[in-house]
């Protein structure tokens, strides 16, 4: 099934319902989207975009994003969504690698493709040619498509070499929204969505459960994260949900306690996308309530290994509630998550090895790259990457990328480990672990830190902590203070810039 007919299915139940917003303005009735949509997926065809064939969106958090996502899986072609933070150039590659050859824009990134050379034909969504699309013709359905059909072409984020297209199908698309509802959490049709976090990611799927249900889609005028313009949509709107890197939590909580606002109108924040520290969460949760759910996935499996619920996150009763709030809890409804070996054998409960998964929203492999493709899905599983270990109630605890992952004199190190130590002394705002070549032990520990406001780097005082919690082995062997940590445009931390720098040290 196309997975545009869950917007087919609301907009005929519920035409009138308002659907998508800019700020509080409502821009869009459900019937609206459904017709603009199918606008663009008539314009699609005109234009000689086959059944399957790539079209990018290169585009800030905008109502138009979303009609013309919709739009793409209409007309029975691929969507291409690419960060609108990237270069250009960065973009221009995407959009080449994926063999797009119509890409919808927004002004700055119109110029910005523009500049570079790019052949594809850009249609700006602000411009008289999207606004003709929008007075022609309109597809009522959507193309017929199987499950195993593409439907997104997620390119990974390129933290390492060229980013790898992450070929998505309206199967894994639907098991994902489905599983949500099973493992995570309810939408109802009174539920808005904000969508400051970037729609090119997890956020942009993350609309489909709130299209089946006929909720509100609420894009800020910023086009982006802003703390005190979430606070007040939430305020305005009230059952909000949103999606937020780790990152934006702890941004979300320092502003709402130096505001004193407690984020009224919040119901949901799904955090995912990175390592959640414990004392972060506990932090946000003790601020802002019981509205903190998390999700653990890739783009090799779009959000769908993992769920916690909001009641484990919120949960003190329990007597392992810190260790099960340290997970990304357990495995989704439609997938198996094993911890495996060297050899891809299972573990025993607790050991640390690969988290491997398979199952219905698990990708069918990278575009244009089997030999990617064959070392990442074995024998049906996917290697995520990631080192985690799962206890006997299933709850798993995701330790690092196993490339993160520190060998010194023989000893593993999981760099999460000492950063969650790290992280319960007050003054440290932010850290990142990471080994550093020595040539007796292999590799040594060392820390980056970030000191809050006001305070400065105590080596003597970070050792102590380490030494009280974690074994002697583990401490960090130099402590170097950083103004703030280099991030990519997920807000996840650049581990390879940090050993680059410590190579540039040396």
């Amino acid at each position: 099934m196309n997975i545009a007919e869950y917007l087919r299915r609301t907009a005929v139940l519920s035409p009138e319902r308002a659907a998508l917003f800019l700020g509080e303005t409502c821009v869009a009735t459900y019937g609206a989207f459904l017709h603009q949509a199918g606008q663009v997926a008539a314009f699609l065809q005109s234009a000689g975009v086959a059944e399957g064939a790539p079209v990018a969106i290169f585009m800030k958090n905008v109502p138009e994003y979303l009609v013309v996502q919709y739009g793409i899986w209409m007309a029975g072609a691929v969507a291409v969504p690419i960060n609108a933070k990237l270069h250009g150039r960065e973009a221009a590659w995407i959009i080449d690698n994926a063999e797009a050859e119509i890409v919808f824009t927004s002004p700055s990134l119109t110029e910005a493709l523009e500049e570079v050379g790019c052949a594809a034909r850009l249609v700006d969504v602000t411009t008289p040619e999207y606004g003709a699309i929008l007075t022609g013709a309109s597809l009522t359905e959507p193309m017929a498509r199987e499950g195993d059909d593409l439907a997104w072409l997620f390119y990974t984020s390129g933290t390492t070499g060229r980013p790898k297209g992450v070929m998505i199908t309206h199967k894994m698309l639907r098991s994902m929204a489905l599983c949500y509802f099973v493992d995570a959490d309810q939408v109802s049709a009174d539920d808005a969505a904000l969508y400051a976090a970037p729609l090119s990611h997890g956020s942009g799927i993350y609309n489909i459960m709130h299209v089946m249900v006929g909720a509100r889609h609420v894009c800020p005028p910023s086009g982006g994260f802003d703390e005190t313009e979430i606070f007040d949509l939430a305020a305005h709107f009230g059952r909000a949900h949103m999606f937020a890197a780790p990152t934006m939590v702890k941004r979300m909580t320092l502003a709402a306690k130096a505001a004193g606002t407690r984020g009224a109108g919040l119901r949901s924040v799904v955090y995912a996308g990175g390592p959640m520290y414990t004392a972060d969460i506990i932090e946000a949760v003790d601020w802002f309530g019981p509205v903190f759910l998390q999700i653990y996935g890739q783009g090799e499996c779009p959000m769908g290994i993992a769920a916690l619920s909001r009641h484990d996150v919120s949960d003190r009763s329990h007597p392992r509630w810190r260790a099960r709030l340290g997970s990304v809890g357990r495995a989704q409804s439609a997938v198996e998550v094993m911890i495996g070996g060297a050899d891809c054998k299972p573990l025993p409960v607790g050991e640390v090895g690969e988290i491997m998964v398979r199952g219905d929203t698990v990708m069918h492999g990278y575009w244009k790259n089997p030999e990617a493709t064959a070392k990442t899905l074995v024998n049906g599983w996917l290697m995520t990457g990631d080192m985690g270990s799962m206890d006997a109630d299933g709850y798993i605890t995701m330790h690092d990328r196993s490339k993160d992952m520190i060998i010194t004199g023989g000893s593993n190190v999981y760099p999460r480990e000492v950063e969650e130590v790290l992280l319960e002394l007050p003054e440290v705002e932010e850290v990142s672990v990471v080994g550093r070549a020595h040539p007796e032990w292999g590799e040594d520990v060392v820390a980056f830190v970030v000191m809050a406001d006001g305070a400065a780097l105590d080596s003597g005082k970070l050792d102590a902590q380490c030494l009280e919690n974690i074994a002697r082995f583990k401490r960090p062997k130099a402590y170097f203070a950083l103004r703030a940590l280099p991030k990519n445009n997920y807000g996840k931390v650049l581990k390879t810039e940090l050993r680059q720098m410590l190579e540039e040290m040396s």
